[in-house]
């Protein structure tokens, strides 16, 4: 049985504690004595992101280089796997908060190639949510207060896959022309029949065939079931030119999610989106008014990929007996979230509403 990888500790340098990532900086930091630490020095000795070849990964394994052995513990709740360090046995689920407890079993999955650091740390992030929170309609107080008073929020990089493929097509369909017909038409006058003169839409299809192509950068696909993908969809755009190679000193401090989904999986994922893309380009191709696609027959070559980590915030708030999660991009501060409504502000919205309802409507019959 193969063991996990060793841990990597930092330890502050002027008090032995435990350094951390600081958002937003080139920098890591000692919550105990505020002593910083640069990471210039393991940035410059760092291995350059490589992307590995899907095919060659999916029909036999990848080498024992890009994969790795961690502890992890699967939330029965929301089915997210947590990775625990050495020194945690015990902790919260942060995407649903059950109690987890660290299993005895281990994971060899494939590293993360490349991460997006935090850029926001988790004052701002929580700033992000609670003004989110305050803008949305019907919200209940006490959950907005409970928010911003509330624990921590949890920095978790989730995993995702990103995709390379060149795409090469050929195609066959119609392009329709729009064209306008006069033609005479009875329609009734002042209680009589006339003749009228009017124009009618034609399209006018004709075949049209040829060939596109595309090359694919990084399509980006969610690595795990945890997260509704409503959310991170919403989380978009990511900046994945600031992609860095991954290093564990990024993670001092935060937590990692394993991925959920399978490489090939995430692929199926990928492919949908090539597919609409290339469609797409197709239409633009045929061109004219109208379009209409019969076939088309793509090669795809080249297909590489890598897994990374993205950077997200999250809370998960229990109010009066109902869980509330909330997610903030780390990168860039968009915030997603289940919309919570308050009874009594409905309530109350319907009353006024029924009251200038009924004002107007009296106001109306004196007046009539």
């Amino acid at each position: 049985m193969q063991t996990p990888e060793r841990e990597y500790r930092f330890p502050c340098e002027q008090c032995g504690s435990e350094l951390r990532f600081a958002p937003g900086t080139d920098q890591m930091q000692c919550d105990h004595c505020g002593a910083t630490q640069s990471l210039g020095g393991r940035q410059h000795t760092r291995n350059p992101i490589v992307e590995l070849d899907f095919t060659a990964a999916v029909k036999t394994s990848v080498p024992t280089a890009t994969t790795k052995e961690t502890r992890f513990s699967k939330c029965e709740n929301c089915g997210a796997k947590i990775e625990f360090s050495e020194t945690v046995q015990a902790t919260e689920c942060p995407f649903c908060a059950t109690p987890l407890v660290v299993g005895t079993g281990s994971h060899r999955h494939i590293k993360p190639a490349a991460l997006l650091p935090f850029a926001l740390t988790e004052q701002a992030a929580r700033a992000a949510m609670t003004n989110w929170l305050g803008r949305l309609w019907f919200a209940p107080n006490g959950l907005t207060e409970y928010a911003r008073k509330g624990r921590a929020m949890q920095g978790i990089y989730v995993p995702f896959w990103t995709y390379d493929a060149d795409t090469k097509s050929r195609y066959q369909g119609q392009r329709g022309t729009i064209y306008y017909e006069t033609q005479t038409v009875r329609v009734e006058v002042d209680g009589r029949m006339v003749n009228r003169q009017q124009q009618v839409q034609k399209i006018r299809w004709t075949p049209a065939s040829g060939r596109v192509a595309r090359f694919f950068d990084d399509i980006l696909v969610l690595a795990t079931k945890s997260l509704p993908k409503t959310y991170t969809d919403a989380l978009a755009p990511w900046e994945l030119a600031d992609l860095r190679p991954y290093g564990p000193e990024y993670l001092a401090g935060f937590q990692a999610e394993a991925y959920t989904i399978e490489l090939a999986d995430g692929y199926v994922e990928a492919r949908s989106y090539m597919d609409r893309m290339i469609e797409r380009d197709v239409r633009f191709d045929i061109g004219g008014d109208r379009q209409q696609v019969d076939r088309i027959d793509t090669i795809v070559s080249d297909v590489t990929f890598k897994h990374i980590l993205l950077p997200v915030w999250l809370a998960a708030y229990k109010y009066r007996g109902k869980t509330y999660r909330f997610v903030v991009n780390g990168q860039s501060g968009a915030v997603k979230g289940e919309r919570p409504y308050s009874a009594i502000k409905i309530a109350i919205a319907v009353i006024l509403g029924a009251i200038i309802a009924g004002t107007i409507g009296y106001f109306v019959s004196q007046n009539g």
